[in-house]
């Protein structure tokens, strides 16, 4: 299936690092979130009932980055397609985040990580 709905790029603030300090100081986060459904039945009927409510996906996000602390961007992604996965009937979710104040010595326009996650069979 090649049917999704992407949000890219939503802004929050969060305090989440390995480092202390990255624990206190709020910071800067991007995240995009895809997810793979079956889109031809709200497409067909024009019915929201039938697909992802974009503005729950958006909330879920900022929620987990705005109120929890990680020390990986690895525990942000896993638990927004966690959350995700449990709250909507998607086939599939992908999740980056991106970090981009990190310092890691250098120029460097961020850290990001990928993931993908499948509603597993039941």
């Amino acid at each position: 299936m090649s049917d999704r709905i992407v949000l890219r790029n939503m802004q929050f603030t969060g305090r989440h690092g390995y480092y202390e300090h990255e624990l206190t100081t709020a910071q800067p986060f991007e995240v995009d979130v895809e997810l793979v459904l079956n889109l031809q039945p709200a497409g067909v009927d024009d019915d929201l009932e039938k697909t992802v409510d974009y503005g729950r996906v958006y909330a879920i996000a900022r929620q987990i980055v705005e109120s929890t602390s990680y020390r990986l961007l690895e525990a942000i992604a896993e638990a927004i397609s966690q959350e995700i996965l449990t709250e909507f009937e998607v086939t599939e979710v992908g999740v980056r985040v991106r970090k981009p104040a990190v310092q890691l010595g250098g120029p460097l326009d961020h850290a990001a990580v990928e993931i993908w996650r499948r509603r597993s069979e039941r």
